[in-house]
């Protein structure tokens, strides 16, 4: 065991497949894994995993909630602020750990009304928090690359060192724990039928075409009624659709299964990144088919326009926190596989302007420009107008700040949200001048097709 700036730190046994440690975790409330895909892909580094926060915070509307053992408390304030309150001064980073405790959870799309203005059409029918966050004094980092797992505290909590033996004890041990297997009970509806994909593709194209905007994300949900473990479900997940940036959240409001493929922000080293994604084709069925759909996404025009143009707009968002000069595209058109898609990722980087905090970052980014369109506002306010419901969890951000300042978060896509006896998937893509609706349909089936064989064995037609 090591001590250093207050940070215990100590090793446990390493164990490749984190689920085996952290199924015994994951039933429990603010349970939360972030989830390298390490166990089906490779690249992936870092699991990092906790539970039992000492102090919790859950925004809905106006008001945000304030939990910790003393009690609650309120207050009106900017979400975002209350955050950078609760975690106080930044202190010294461990470079050998990316996480030492600090707040984890989500950011969900809909904080984005506290911070530009549209106007209110669609239904809140999940009705999920638009931020649920908790401050872990403990967790457990899993470093694949080093094949380390340790078990590290910041004595915050009182709690964490009077415990930490029956704490590392408990952590050390693989889960024994059986978790029933998830079943739909119906069918799996998505709330745009092709017709409705169809007006509100035309809508969008409209708007393009007066000139109110050059792109537009069109995203539609799939629900279903299950029973059974979002455990169970997860591990699914994570083998048949593994990705870089996944994570599994046991909240008391609702469960989130996330297999991300993108990175949202990352801030660490006196750095800020964001790896935005545009441009998509399905996996070939043979190798030399898989060859020529990678080729034929670096070589479209259409998709370099797209991811361009997303680029562009969060050059934009990071200039509002970076010092000015310092934001640079340092990879434009890279390609990444994944089990059901390859996609088109590009990398921006800048330097935070002194004073900013990660907080600050978050606010002049959120949401995530890959997600909405361009102009983002005007985006957003058509998206109002043409998804018949809110986004609720999706594309909003996944991830953690740490006490250190450090913060990796994801976009949340390829997520599915469980809420009491229903479930959840979303999919879109972003509409352009020359777009197709029956391709651009068609990407959102690829798109889906890997959260929902999780849910149903049925073809994915099944649930149109």
């Amino acid at each position: 065991m090591t001590v250093t700036n207050r940070v215990r730190v100590t090793e446990l046994d390493y164990v490749a497949d984190t689920a085996t440690r952290f199924g015994g975790l994951a039933d429990r409330d603010w349970a939360i894994l972030l989830d390298s895909g390490r166990k089906r892909m490779s690249g992936g580094r870092y699991d990092i995993y906790a539970a039992d926060p000492y102090l919790t915070l859950t925004t809905r509307g106006p008001i945000t909630e304030i939990q910790s053992r003393s009690g609650c408390t309120t207050s009106e304030g900017d979400p975002l602020e209350v955050l950078r309150e609760v975690l106080g001064p930044a202190v010294a980073p461990d470079p050998a750990l990316p996480f030492c405790g600090g707040a984890m959870g989500y950011f969900a799309y809909d904080l984005g009304r506290r911070y530009e203005r549209w106007e209110e059409l669609a239904d809140d029918d999940i009705r999920m928090p638009e931020m649920a966050i908790g401050l872990y004094d403990w967790a457990v980092i899993v470093d694949h690359a080093e094949a380390r797992c340790r078990l590290v505290g910041q004595g915050r909590d009182d709690k964490t060192f009077d415990c930490w033996d029956e704490l590392r004890l408990a952590l050390g041990n693989s889960s024994q724990k059986v978790h029933a297997p998830l079943e739909v009970l119906g069918s799996i509806k998505s709330n745009l039928d092709r017709l409705a994909y169809d007006q509100a593709f035309e809508k969008i194209k409209t708007h393009i075409r007066d000139g109110d905007c050059y792109q537009v994300n069109l995203t539609q949900r799939f629900t279903a009624p299950i029973i059974g473990s979002s455990w169970n479900a997860y591990e699914r997940l994570r083998d048949t659709n593994p990705a870089p940036y996944s994570a599994f959240l046991n909240l008391p409001f609702g469960e989130i299964l996330c297999s991300s493929p993108e990175r949202f922000l990352r801030v660490r080293d006196g750095r800020v990144m964001t790896q935005p994604i545009k441009g998509t084709r399905p996996r070939g069925s043979s190798a030399g088919d898989d060859r020529a759909l990678v080729r034929e996404l670096k070589e479209s025009r259409k998709d370099r326009a797209e991811n361009v143009m997303i680029v562009d707009l969060l050059r934009n968002d990071l200039g509002k926190s970076c010092s000015p000069g310092s934001v640079r595209v340092t990879n434009l058109f890279g390609v990444e596989s994944f089990a059901n898609v390859h996609h088109l990722v590009s990398t921006v980087e800048g330097i935070p302007a002194p004073g900013r905090h990660a907080v600050d970052i978050l606010r002049g980014s959120f949401p995530g420009g890959s997600i909405t369109g361009a102009p983002k506002v005007r985006a957003m306010q058509i998206i109002e107008e043409c998804e018949p419901q809110r986004r609720s969890v999706y594309c909003g951000a996944i991830g953690y700040i740490g006490f250190d300042g450090a913060m990796d978060t994801n976009i949340a896509i390829r997520t599915l949200l469980r809420t009491g006896d229903s479930i959840h998937a979303w999919a879109g893509g972003g509409i352009v001048a020359d777009s197709n609706a029956d391709s651009e349909y068609q990407e959102c089936l690829d798109k889906a097709s890997g959260l929902l064989a999780v849910l149903a064995d049925s073809s994915i037609s099944s649930a149109i």
